[in-house]
């Protein structure tokens, strides 16, 4: 019988960013990477992630954006918790609503993860809901490596990017600017992250966005009831579809994250060359 984490291998910390405290769970050493949870919450899917992180030789800190911290999936919860934050102010959950405002406060804590930590920069993962806020925090110059996993916003367009078009430009900017690679992931069958989406971020970003995509007949059939009954197709690669099990599709797209995360952070990485050079050239 599954059952609520209780995160007690976390550090329990209250983070200001200009006004706003959030709650963000932050455990490991190393270079920063912020971790988003999905829909809906920090599930033990998600900490299981975050350990995997924390273990491959990164600081992770997990924001806590909505739902109840360790839970379980439940359908009934989870479609309560879906309500909400398409309610909320802080959430652009439809097309048309352009970029979230909590991903400013989001960029507020990479810089002071990165203030922390230390490193070439930090990583952003980003997952469902918040699959796309991985890329909008790369208008933080700290943030050098995005993962935007299974994004599903907007939630009613299948070809929107939960992006106003100003942010759209900066990103694709930045991106351009620094030689960042955006790495993504989607089963090839979820109607909430459809191929439209993939298929429009790289019309922004161009050969920068490296989208991967596994076949949804490789995905857990055994979820928790949240993603069995209310979403109901293949969606979390590396959470509650993935199926942990040696040289698995979905376990290896869990390790090409882990690998991306430590070539862009090391300090002998591209980034951590790149910034060694700029402070020597000033």
């Amino acid at each position: 019988m599954s059952s609520d984490d209780p995160i007690t291998d976390f550090a329990r910390r209250s983070v200001d960013v200009e006004g706003v405290v959030k709650t963000v769970y932050v455990a490991g050493s190393g270079p920063a990477v912020v971790l988003m949870p999905e829909m809906p919450g920090i599930s033990p899917d998600v900490l299981r992630l975050a350990r995997w992180v924390r273990d491959a030789g990164f600081t992770v800190f997990v924001p806590s954006l909505f739902g109840v911290d360790g839970a379980y999936p439940t359908a009934e919860d989870g479609t309560e918790v879906i309500r909400r934050a398409c309610v909320s102010a802080e959430f652009r959950a439809f097309a048309g609503g352009g970029t979230s405002p909590v991903t400013a406060w989001l960029r507020g804590l990479a810089r002071q993860a990165h203030a922390e930590c230390g490193g070439p920069g930090v990583g952003a993962i980003g997952l469902c809901f918040t699959g796309n806020f991985a890329l909008t925090m790369a208008l933080e110059p700290a943030v050098i490596a995005p993962v935007v996993n299974h994004p599903s916003l907007p939630l009613d367009d299948p070809a929107g990017l939960e992006l106003s078009d100003e942010d759209a430009r900066a990103v694709r900017d930045r991106v351009t600017r620094d030689g960042l690679t955006v790495l993504a992931y989607r089963f090839d069958n979820d109607r909430w992250c459809t191929g439209q989406r993939f298929a429009a971020y790289r019309a922004l970003l161009g050969d920068a966005f490296d989208g991967r995509v596994l076949p949804g007949g490789s995905a857990n059939t055994s979820p928790p009831p949240f993603f069995a009954d209310v979403v109901e197709t293949p969606h979390s690669v590396v959470t509650a579809h993935l199926v942990d099990e040696d040289g698995h599709p979905t376990v290896r797209a869990r390790d090409e994250i882990l690998a991306f995360l430590t070539e862009r952070l090391s300090p002998s990485g591209p980034c951590g060359t790149a910034n060694r050079h700029a402070g020597a050239a000033s």
